[in-house]
């Protein structure tokens, strides 16, 4: 064979330079410390053979502190798009072996590229996030190149499904994109998030906390809600995140994928009959009746370990994707706090944005009652879940199961909110609240004034339960369409969803409402 042209031979040199990304050393430390390298995580997310890269011989332009003299490998950020299960795909992996992952003016605008041609294709953009920050070198411009990946991650929003991977330091600025996508997932004991670190913190504040505690995985899976899943290693990551885009459209102009699962749509389950326990103080695991809904009882589970009273997930029914939003009587008796409110609220809006529809499951006896949650603002928090429910035009079903009470029973999708069907088991209460409480009010004076208070007290409570406290007199007026035997609940909503997926309903024209923030 001749040999190859001098300008291929000068092509494939600065491709293997390129590709080296920070040398054999660097890439031996990333391993070393339980992490992939940039180019081996876009290996794991796409489709063998699909994968395109873009920029690859991108350079950054800056001459200052002998930056001149600095060759950056593919300006060290992977970005590109292929397939994933199929379906296009864009992404971007940073890469820490090449000027530890540093962002500067052009590492930015690569990834500006790609998330422009994700908004313009209408397909999903994923980050691997794994930088030490920005490039001190480049100042001002690396501030901007921030500033730019923002404002895209805000454009964006509502129109394609972001997803952010954290697999390694991601701190100051650098927290700000990922917060303002959808999704974000953390890989245990090698990624952390935080605004200003352990050191600062305790020049500051005098406080001494390490990188995990301060901001690793399950910091902000379990305490501050900033992500969604934690994932034992970078391979458990990506596929967690595959695994959410199989649910999900690719932009908020399609219905989400239809997947044949196999599972017969009118199956009864008759365990759930017996489900919910007869006492009233007495707790059960909604997870189960999710599972039980759901095809081949396989859901996928966002804050898993956040506000735990509050169960939201994506499931399938009939091959259909849908959203759960559910209290969590296991947790908390499924009391409406600050935390929960926050969480369904983010998981609505989503829903509504990508073409899911709801299913909401109520078992709610109120509002977390004390000083903490009143001066975290519940008032305003709650609200938040009013809006997004009220706000909401995909389908929208409501399920009752036992206690519904007060306020938390409008919270909870209720006809008033815009639900467009709402079912109850026999079990359900729907009532301004418990029966003990209302009798304390509404037959204060004849208890006081009975010859036996404590009889006279059971005998009104026993009155009110048999008048209020079953879904009857809800369904007398119209608030529940059906009351239903638990163990049909799959084939009743997988009818009903199919019944509701020719749903069309607007909203007044506006800009924007002002969501109580």
């Amino acid at each position: 064979m001749s040999e190859k042209p001098p300008k291929i031979q000068e092509l494939e040199r600065r491709e293997a330079i390129a590709m080296a990304q920070g040398g054999p050393k660097a890439i031996a430390k990333q391993h070393e410390g339980g992490k992939l390298t940039a180019r081996e995580r876009i290996g794991l997310l796409f489709d063998l053979g699909t994968f395109v890269e873009t920029d690859l011989f991108m350079r950054h332009r800056c001459t200052d502190f002998g930056m001149d003299k600095v060759e950056v490998p593919a300006e060290a950020v992977i970005t590109g798009y292929g397939k994933v299960n199929g379906r296009t795909v864009f992404a971007f992996s940073q890469d820490f072996t090449a000027r530890a992952g540093s962002l500067g003016e052009m590492h930015s605008k690569k990834i500006c590229k790609v998330m422009d041609l994700a908004v313009k294709t209408g397909a999903p953009c994923v980050g691997f996030n794994d930088s030490g920050g920005a490039r001190i070198q480049e100042a001002v411009d690396s501030l901007a190149g921030y500033g730019q990946i923002f404002y895209r991650n805000s454009c964006a929003s509502g129109t394609i499904p972001q997803i952010s991977a954290i697999m390694g330091p991601t701190a100051g600025g650098a927290v700000y994109s990922p917060a303002m996508t959808d999704w974000i997932f953390m890989t245990k004991n090698s990624s952390y998030m935080f605004i200003t670190g352990p050191e600062v913190i305790k020049s500051v504040t005098g406080e001494i906390i390490d990188f995990e505690g301060l901001g690793g995985a399950m910091t902000h899976n379990t305490k501050s809600g900033v992500a969604h899943f934690a994932c034992e290693s970078d391979e458990d990551n990506i596929n967690q995140i595959k695994r959410l885009l199989s649910f999900l459209p690719s932009n908020n102009m399609e219905d989400p994928p239809y997947v044949d699962t196999g599972d017969d749509p009118n199956r009864l389950d008759y365990s759930l009959d017996t489900l919910v326990p007869d006492s009233p103080r007495q707790n059960y695991d909604m997870k189960i009746l999710i599972g039980a809904l759901c095809d081949n009882g396989d859901f996928m589970e966002p804050h898993m370990y956040f506000a735990r009273n509050m169960v939201v997930a994506f499931g399938r029914m009939a091959g259909h994707t849908v959203g759960f939003i559910a209290n969590q009587p296991a947790w908390l008796a499924g009391c409406l706090d600050v935390d929960a409110s926050d969480k369904a609220t983010k998981f609505i809006r989503f829903c509504d944005a990508f073409n899911i529809p709801m299913i909401t499951i109520a078992d709610v006896p109120g509002y977390l009652p004390g000083t903490d949650q009143e001066w975290r603002g519940i008032i305003r928090h709650g609200a938040k879940l009013l809006w997004c429910y009220s706000e909401a035009t995909v389908p929208k079903l409501t399920l009752a199961t036992r206690k519904d009470y007060g306020g938390s029973y409008l919270a909870m999708c209720s006809r008033d909110l815009g639900a467009d069907m709402v079912i109850a088991w026999p079990t359900a209460e729907m009532a301004v609240m418990g029966a003990e409480g209302a009798c304390n009010i509404i037959f204060r004076n004849e208890i006081k004034a009975a010859a036996d208070p404590a009889a006279m007290r059971a005998q009104k409570i026993k009155e009110y339960e048999d008048a209020f406290c079953n879904p009857y007199a809800a369904a007398g007026r119209g608030y529940v369409d059906a009351v239903i035997r638990p163990h049909e609940t799959r084939r009743y909503i997988i009818r009903a969803l199919d019944m509701l997926r020719s749903k069309r309903e607007t909203r007044p024209p506006k800009k924007h409402g002002n969501i109580p923030m």
